[in-house]
């Protein structure tokens, strides 16, 4: 079983904190077994969590032998950092262990000097003072997520939700993940600034809307040659109306909608076959398998054979 410490600093931010706590704790694996194992560590007995007074489980020993650490943010990101903590953080770094922050928590990380040279984000409000405060670190305001592979930071608030799902699919693949998203009543997927890994299998068709037997039908026939009169065809209406349409109720366009649904079980069938990019990329509806490659790429960031090494 996978331990997850979770560092509960002076000022903590009570979302912050019980945001790993909750969606790491709702992870199953296909038996029905826990993912994780969560210890809530602090370097006193009680922590000042603003509204109220935090009891901790554990002291900073906690953190030896987790297999991850988080930091939450803190309402007072500035603050020194103890001593303790830093030596305590520095430890788990030299062990391998991976160290993820949440919102301001980028700051005491930062502190250790763990981020340095790396890119790295937090809260937007908060970005300008931590590149300012750490010239070492490369701040990147304008994403949801960071992950360097052993440091990973995220942006503000419900951000930490989108980087607790990416590494429990990093940990345990893509439905463990879906299913702790479902249990959280949290989308596996946000636009965002940066490529996404946490996903949909597919992409969710809004209920209810008049589209939906239409985004239905093209979800079912992703395989097909598809043009923009092909869909305003299916729906009955003229391709003006079908992208205002489309606009007022998915935010993006009808063919826009149709890559993004492509790509989408184009990682499902990556994850979870062995079909050759070339296959896939006939499976999903692509003209050839180098326009595949590229769209699949600027999607998700990566080629098609990475993301599989990543999550088959």
């Amino acid at each position: 079983m996978h331990t997850v410490a979770v560092l509960a600093l002076n000022q903590v931010i009570p979302f912050d904190l019980s945001t790993p706590i909750e969606v790491f704790t709702r992870a199953r694996l296909p038996d029905g077994r826990p993912g994780y194992q969560i210890r809530v560590c602090a370097e006193q007995p009680e922590i000042d969590a603003g509204t109220f007074t935090l009891r901790a489980p554990w002291g900073l020993e906690g953190l030896k032998g987790a297999d991850t650490v988080i930091v939450p943010g803190t309402a007072t990101p500035t603050a020194p950092l103890a001593p303790a903590v830093q030596d305590a953080l520095r430890a788990a770094a030299k062990e391998g262990t991976r160290i993820a922050s949440i919102c301001s928590g980028t700051f005491p990380l930062a502190a250790t000097g763990l981020l340095d040279g790396l890119r790295a984000t937090t809260h937007w409000i908060a970005a300008g003072l931590l590149a300012t405060a750490y010239p070492a670190i490369t701040v990147d305001p304008d994403v949801l997520y960071i992950d360097n592979g052993q440091i990973l930071t995220s942006a503000g608030a419900a951000a930490g939700l989108d980087l607790c799902l990416h590494m429990i699919r990093s940990d345990y693949g893509s439905a463990v993940a879906a299913h702790a998203a479902r249990l959280s009543v949290m989308p596996l997927e946000r636009e965002g600034g940066q490529a996404q890994f946490i996903v949909h299998d597919y992409v969710p068709t809004p209920q209810g809307s008049t589209l939906e037997p239409l985004l239905t039908w093209l979800q079912n026939n992703l395989g097909g040659d598809i043009s923009l009169a092909d869909i305003a065809a299916h729906a009955g209406t003229s391709t003006r109306t079908l992208i205002r349409r489309f606009r007022e109720q998915t935010g993006t366009t009808p063919l826009q909608w149709l890559h993004r649904a492509r790509i989408r079980q184009a990682q499902h069938l990556l994850e979870t076959t062995s079909h050759s990019v070339e296959r896939i990329a006939d499976q999903v509806g692509f003209g050839s398998p180098t326009a595949f490659r590229d769209r699949f790429k600027r999607t998700t960031g990566v080629s098609p054979n990475t993301y599989r090494r990543t999550f088959s």
